[in-house]
């Protein structure tokens, strides 16, 4: 019996063609699809064509050409041109015409990054977080509160109650921050090079509830001597502070992760997963309560974006309209921001934290006993993850202009982690395309059954597809650990791990370790190959 032989694979030419190919297809049919007037002329074929099921379709096919570009042995050159076609020209050209597919690509691309940031903290250190989106949310509401109208609000509040607080209370406060913070540098650096003692560790606890209570008087101080200007303010802060707060929503986002992360940390498996579920549901709790500040459940509206005069220039004269220039905008920056987090992953996943995670990962005790600290590397595994995810939070606020509690779930977080674990885990390739076919999924091929079964006299509402989302992922999800539990994209190493026992190589034929079997007394040389000669080194030769 001679083993079947294996096509020949296509040459690089071939499948460069092939790309391309691809590419200027899909690419037409999207563009075409998206066109509602031209649609309007092509009769029967542009009545097809608006069915959401053939739109979705559609939308998937394209964006398979940059998965295609990745995977396929393809020019550099063609796989770039597909790639900066597909993100840079192509996608905004069908989104002046439809603007809910830039809607789509933004969502899709802030997906990614959360599941980037939460590929650091349960794919490489191997911390199961299932309150991840409440990083999101500090991220969120760290921009909306301030370029609203709530901060108007703010201020309107302390200018009525300002209490005892005045010119000296900012001063008091601004010396307690700045001591505190030096004593606690200064401690740090000291248990760094010696032993640290009962006195260094409640001198450092003291410090922090300093510096805590002087960042409060500094606040306090500081809203109630600009409530003056609570009339001025009434639209929000000046959109040129967009670019500051991007910084502070990774700031703010990834102190929060710290300080969440810190008294969890020391648990692991289930215990941390629950008690990362309570915390997540705390933040989310805080804004429903903290009305001054989140507006509760009624949330907070309009909330602003970046202005930038040339770039709306520009677009203007490509043809956008001013209503689509914010979209236009998010959509390149995001695009922006992603990939600078893509190359951060990279990078950190062949640094020697990165190492560091993947040790603490496989084995908790071994990784301590090779020197590596615990607490610190878990607590940059959660900073790091909780910064990618305030920074798109911002975004997210930006693209929305409205933000509640109800946007922060435990659903939103279980979302996130489906698609970590669809695109497999530690895979950075493999967690973009599970977070890309999980808001497919969610945002335009469900909704678009949804839509195409809603008229279907035999179908009933019950079994809508767009009513049992979370049935559906949940299916997809149990259907992937029983049949390819490393992921749709795995890496390398991760395949590995998962098959471990399928690539060992059975070479007990080789030796004698029938020795083993029943029936047979002789004496086993070794447990894989047995020397040959009495001279033969033990384990024998191949």
């Amino acid at each position: 019996m001679t083993a079947a032989r294996k096509p020949p694979r296509a040459s690089q030419a071939e499948q460069s063609v092939l790309l391309l190919l691809f590419f200027l297809i899909s690419s037409a049919v999207l563009l075409v699809s998206h066109n509602s007037d031209l649609l309007n002329q092509m009769g029967h074929l542009g009545t097809i064509l608006k069915n959401p099921i053939v739109e979705a379709v559609m939308v998937s096919l394209f964006l398979a050409n940059i998965l295609f570009a990745y995977l396929w042995r393809a020019h550099p050159v063609v796989k770039l041109i597909v790639a900066l076609g597909s993100l840079l020209f192509v996608l905004p050209l069908a989104g002046r015409a439809d603007t809910s597919l830039l809607d789509l690509s933004i969502q899709v691309m802030i997906f990614a990054a959360l599941a980037l940031g939460l590929n650091i903290v349960v794919g490489l250190a191997g911390l199961l977080d299932l309150g991840y989106i409440a990083f999101f949310a500090v991220g969120a509401y760290t921009w909306s509160i301030f370029a609203s109208p709530r901060f108007s609000e703010i201020l309107k509040y302390f200018g009525e109650n300002p209490g005892a607080t005045n010119a000296g209370t900012l001063a008091l406060g601004l010396a307690l921050t700045v001591i505190t913070a030096a004593s606690m540098v200064y401690i740090n650096r000291q248990t760094q090079r010696t032993a640290a003692t009962a006195a260094t560790t409640w001198s450092f606890r003291l410090a922090s509830f300093g510096l805590v209570a002087g960042l409060i008087l500094t606040a306090r101080a500081a809203l109630v001597l600009m409530s003056g200007q609570a009339g001025a303010l009434a639209g929000g802060i000046n959109p040129a502070f967009f670019w500051l707060f991007l910084a502070l929503a990774i700031f703010t986002a990834a102190v929060v992760g710290v300080l969440i992360g810190l008294p969890v940390l020391k648990l692991k498996g289930d215990y941390l997963a629950i008690i990362t579920l309570g915390l997540g549901e705390v933040i989310r709790v805080l804004a429903l309560n903290l009305d001054l500040y989140s507006a509760g459940s009624q949330g907070i509206t309009p909330v602003g974006s970046a202005s930038v005069p040339w770039f709306n220039a520009l677009a203007g004269r490509l043809g956008f309209e001013e209503s689509q220039y914010n979209l236009l905008f998010l959509y390149f920056l995001v695009l922006l921001v992603i990939l600078g987090i893509m190359q951060v992953n990279v990078r950190l996943d062949k640094s020697r934290i990165g190492r560091a995670w993947i040790a603490i990962r496989d084995d908790e005790v071994a990784a301590q006993a090779m020197g590596v600290p615990l607490l610190q590397t878990k607590l940059i595994a959660f900073a790091t993850g909780a910064s990618f995810a305030g920074v798109m939070g911002m975004i997210f606020a930006a693209k929305q202009t409205f933000i509640s509690p109800e946007s922060f779930v435990l659903n939103e977080s279980i979302m996130v982690l489906a698609m970590v674990i669809l695109g497999g885990m530690g895979s950075i390739p493999g967690v973009v395309l599970g977070a890309a076919v999980v808001a497919l999924l969610r945002f335009r091929v469900l909704p678009g059954l949804g839509e195409a079964s809603a008229n279907v006299d035999w179908i009933p509402q019950q079994v809508n597809p767009s009513q049992l989302q979370k049935l559906i992922f949940g299916a997809i999800l149990v259907a992937m650990m029983l049949l390819r539990p490393e992921g749709l994209l795995p890496s390398r190493r991760r395949q590995l791990e998962l098959h471990h026992d399928e690539n060992q190589e059975d070479d007990s034929g080789h030796g004698n370790a029938g020795a083993l079997g029943k029936g047979n007394q002789g004496d086993v040389y070794s447990p894989g190959l047995a020397p040959v000669k009495e001279n033969d080194r033990s384990g024998g030769a191949k």
